[in-house]
């Protein structure tokens, strides 16, 4: 089994900075594609952005890109988004998700299929962003 844990969340203003963090515990010996998502209440879960441990491919939903960096640690266990330049929009319930496998390279219908959540089957509880001015 695989656990992930997510920290980081809280409240920033418009035009603020965010980071969070993801750390997965647990059965994992080998490559892995890590995500974040956000959700709001009644609507769907949306991908943010995604990482391949090996070589670290990253993947990025175009409402996020050039503001929003998602990296890893060399244990390739922990990764991060760092959420810069933030709107009102980015409030969310972001949550940190992981496949063991790479990243699906697919993009159909201008989403990457990396950023959808029926590739990974490990998710975390969720951390709360809350934008306001």
């Amino acid at each position: 089994q695989v656990q992930l844990v997510e920290s980081g969340g809280g409240s920033a203003q418009p035009g603020g900075s965010l980071r969070l963090s993801c750390t997965a515990s647990g059965d994992i010996w080998r490559s892995t594609c890590m995500a974040w998502f956000r959700q709001d209440v009644g609507k769907e879960r949306q991908g943010v952005a995604a990482i391949y441990s090996d070589g670290g491919r990253t993947y990025y939903a175009d409402s996020v890109r050039d503001r929003f960096t998602i990296s890893q640690e060399n244990d390739k266990k922990t990764i991060y988004l760092q959420m810069n330049e933030l709107k009102v929009e980015d409030a969310s319930m972001y949550y940190c998700a992981l496949d063991l496998h790479s990243c699906s390279g697919r993009y159909s219908g201008g989403v990457w299929a990396a950023l959808t959540p029926a590739e990974y089957p490990y998710w975390g509880q969720g951390t709360q962003v809350t934008i306001s001015s």
